[in-house]
């Protein structure tokens, strides 16, 4: 089964539930297929544990960006753009898997994570060695998977070839950025990341990866020209830096039962976000000090959270990022009226960077 016969629906609407639904069809399509290609109870229960994280929730922000992309520069009702799009999401479920391994995390979307399952199969089933070990190995290379899957999903999407391949070039683009942005990352909490280092993170980590190149990557398989594809940063950049400053927000403020993972999680590893870097810099010197022992650390608790918390509101640092994130995509909506896009394409963008600045999940 080719992937542009996974789906024969068009492009509904240019955003929201009905493009959600439309990318969710389509994933399930094309991991059921890949499920049925080998009958080994083994093989179809580690591609049905993909499906479940898979369709366990997610805002598809890099789909509806990318198919907003298309509409932009005239892309018509053709299904091949849905399963592009859909190529974005394998990439990302593939980031998610070892993003979750990388941070120890137990849940995602709540649920169990992926490695977490695989663990608790093994230990279920009484094998041999490790459960964790097994778990966290398994879940590599599934998640190795998916990357091979949006390859292969990207390529046959069935638009036209000169188009898709003028367009891998952003997706490889994309790939080495978002993962330069994971190593930056992972090193942030090895070597503490200034302001300026966190905020190189959250543009390649990010800021290009959930919203520029998914745009530009619909744009050109629209046919765009390519000065105007690059227009589209104007756009991207900004409102990608906000939607992940939110997500920074989120890691510390932000519910359990929305966000659909724990929000000690980013406390607990040391993750580098503006919103620590900023709460560092202007801490006294008793703050610094509870700061230097619980951000990172391990132990830390519902209760040394709230004192973390209390800090950063009282440094500014939460009003600081709040101005940040407002001024981001005041930047971006003031870009639109510059671009030669469709009309409808500009409307749609604008609420979509208003809703994504102020988002809970």
């Amino acid at each position: 089964m080719t992937a542009t016969s996974e789906t024969t629906r068009g492009v509904p609407g240019l955003a929201g539930p009905a493009l959600r639904a439309e990318v969710e069809r389509t994933i399930d399509s094309f991991l059921t297929a890949r499920r049925d290609m080998n009958t080994t109870p083994e093989w179809r229960d580690g591609v049905d544990a993909l499906r479940a994280l898979a369709l366990a929730g997610g805002k598809r922000t890099r789909p509806t960006f990318c198919c907003l992309g298309w509409r932009a520069f005239g892309g018509g009702d053709h299904p091949g753009i849905v399963v592009a799009a859909t190529a974005l999401e394998l990439f990302h479920l593939f980031a998610l898997v070892h993003d979750d391994i990388m941070d120890d995390s137990d849940v995602r979307r709540g649920n169990p994570t992926l490695h977490v399952t695989m663990a608790e199969a093994h230990r279920r089933l009484g094998w041999r060695g490790n459960p964790e070990h097994y778990g966290r190995n398994t879940a590599i290379l599934w998640g190795d998977l998916c990357l091979t899957w949006s390859d292969e999903a990207f390529h046959g999407c069935g638009l036209a070839p000169e188009r898709v391949s003028a367009a891998a070039g952003l997706l490889h683009r994309m790939r080495v950025e978002v993962l330069l942005g994971q190593y930056l990352d992972i090193r942030g909490e090895a070597v503490r990341a200034d302001l300026a280092d966190c905020l190189t993170i959250l543009l390649y980590k990010s800021a290009r990866y959930t919203v520029e190149r998914p745009l530009q990557i619909g744009a050109m398989l629209a046919g765009a020209a390519r000065p105007d594809v690059e227009r589209l940063s104007g756009f991207g950049v900004p409102i990608g830096e906000a939607f992940q400053l939110r997500d920074d927000v989120l890691g510390v403020f932000g519910d359990d039962a929305v966000t659909g993972k724990s929000i000690l999680t980013d406390l607990r590893s040391g993750k580098s976000t503006v919103l620590m870097a900023l709460t560092r810099e202007r801490a006294n010197a008793t703050q610094a000090a509870e700061i230097s022992r619980w951000h990172g650390n391990p132990g830390l608790g519902e209760r040394e959270a709230q004192r973390l918390r209390h800090i950063v509101r009282d440094t500014g640092a939460l009003r600081t990022v709040e101005e940040m994130i407002h001024a981001r995509t005041e930047e971006a909506v003031a870009v639109l009226d510059s671009l030669p896009i469709v009309g409808e394409v500009r409307v749609a963008l604008t609420e979509l960077a208003h809703t994504l600045s102020v988002r809970r999940s």
